[in-house]
């Protein structure tokens, strides 16, 4: 079972940069996309369900923004988008599709970086979204959450750590909140469960400033956090750089069996 996870930084940009004949060349069994900036009208067929796939999004309400998609080879016997919370289901950070035996949610959190205003929007998600991820806990499905979570929890997560500290994506607030999902709730890294060392080469966004890409100064936002029955079946995982549809990289795991 392949699983793969990118932000798109607009699904029509991608799609001229090549990404939708990789996909097929990928053979990927679900993908999840963040941050389409698209609305339903302006998804083409194409777009909509590549060749092979079953297409599900959550669209923004405001145009050009946010929302989140998930491609799946086998058809989903149920979708669903939003976890509750009209302030960010309105913004399109949330789906869903079940799978026999498997649950795979796309998601996309709020970057706080381009103000106070939007760090504590950021801060609100965290608090309303850490209840919805015990109950997923709770609920006894396997489950992985794919997407940007737009925080680099640890000091080996990005390039220059220390200049950092104070800013989004690194803040002390922010790391601890991984930390209690991966202890208090029990989610498991899948990349970190593998490779527990990896520094540069787990780096999935770089910023478009100062030729980060070319010095690869980046940080590992992209995640796929899982149950531990389904994370304990991963066999590998690589963040693919070859070719580049957005500031960020696809990450690409890999599981044994089958979905179901």
């Amino acid at each position: 079972m392949k699983i793969i996870t990118l932000n798109l930084n607009g699904i029509r940009s991608a799609s001229r940069k090549g990404f939708l004949p990789w996909l097929e060349r990928q053979r990927a069994d679900v993908v999840c996309v963040q941050e389409i900036k698209a609305q339903a009208a302006d998804m083409t067929a194409e777009l909509l369900a590549p060749a092979g796939y079953h297409g599900h999004f959550h669209y923004a309400q405001k145009p050009g923004y946010s929302g989140v998609g998930i491609y799946s080879r086998v058809r989903p016997s149920k979708a669903s988008t939003g976890f509750g919370v009209p302030e960010f289901d309105d913004e399109g950070r949330y789906a869903r599709v079940d799978l026999p035996g498997l649950s795979v949610i796309s998601l996309y959190l709020p970057s706080g970086s381009s103000g106070e205003h939007r760090q504590a929007s950021k801060f609100r998600f965290l608090d309303t979204f850490f209840p919805h991820l015990k109950r997923l806990r709770k609920a006894g499905r396997e489950v992985i959450l794919c997407g940007d979570w737009n925080i680099a929890h640890q000091e080996i997560d990005l390039k220059n750590w220390k200049g950092n500290r104070k800013n989004s994506g690194f803040l002390p607030e922010e790391r601890e909140w991984m930390t209690r999902i991966f202890g208090e709730l029990g989610w498991v890294d899948v990349y970190r469960r593998l490779y527990p060392d990896a520094t540069d080469a787990a780096y999935t966004w770089w910023s478009n400033r100062g030729q980060a890409w070319a010095k690869n100064v980046g940080w590992r936002i992209d995640y796929q956090i899982a149950t531990p029955g389904v994370a304990a079946r991963a066999t590998r995982a690589g963040v693919y750089k070859d070719e580049r549809f957005s500031d960020h990289a696809p990450l690409i795991v890999e599981y044994s069996g089958d979905i179901g």
